[in-house]
């Protein structure tokens, strides 16, 4: 594998076939198309990058590591948990907003990983989740944990569903829409164990949990 691009070129490489892979999935993206992109020839990019499933790596290895230290950077600095639920919430809301492609290419493209990076991927996340969890834990004591990382996986869906959802509104009304919807889902009081829907709230949470 080439050496690692940084700074700038590392952050347009990154962007640029985040977009391409978004806009046409990652089967119809060569890396020429990449090069292209960033101003350069697609055999270029082998200095930094073994092939474009290297490049794929990079980019959801990349903002799993964003958000999993953005997430512990929020929750310390923090006064008390309802503060650091709202931190936690506007900072995945603005990263929802702002990097639509991102959501798109893991949701659609983690299958194309390799094993080792796909691992690494979801180790990154489940780390991001227990910032929420530990948060939502001090907020709600009484309820199980397997039921609150439901919660946040439910809320996850909610948040990352702006590249389909936002329409015609402002960028500041969708934010505030989404604050409004995820603080009340995540803060909602507990449901009665064996609701209608059939079983426990906490197997419920379970066969939901990743």
């Amino acid at each position: 594998m080439g050496s690692r691009p940084t700074g700038d070129r590392r952050t347009a490489l990154l962007g640029a076939a985040a977009e391409l892979f978004a806009q046409r999935g990652y089967r119809s993206v060569v890396i020429d198309d990449i090069g292209r992109a960033v101003g350069t020839t697609g055999p270029a990019l082998y200095r930094h990058f073994s092939g474009k499933q290297a490049l794929l790596g990079a980019i959801l290895i990349d903002v799993s590591e964003r958000l999993a230290r953005r997430g512990r950077e929020l929750v310390a600095a923090a006064p008390d948990p309802g503060e650091a639920l709202t931190a936690l919430l506007r900072g995945h809301i603005a990263f929802a907003l702002d990097e639509p492609a991102l959501i798109t290419v893991h949701d659609r493209e983690l299958h194309h990983l390799t094993e080792e990076d796909r691992r690494r991927v979801r180790r990154l996340q489940r780390g991001y989740v227990e910032e929420w969890v530990g948060v939502l834990s001090q907020m709600r004591p009484h309820t199980p944990a397997p039921v609150l990382r439901a919660a946040v996986h439910a809320v996850f869906g909610l948040l990352n569903s702006t590249p389909h959802s936002r329409g015609e509104l402002s960028r500041a009304h969708m934010a505030d829409l989404l604050l409004g919807m995820g603080a009340a889902a995540l803060t909602a009081p507990d449901s009665p164990v064996g609701g209608t829907a059939g079983g426990t709230a906490e197997s419920a949470a379970i066969d939901c949990g990743r």
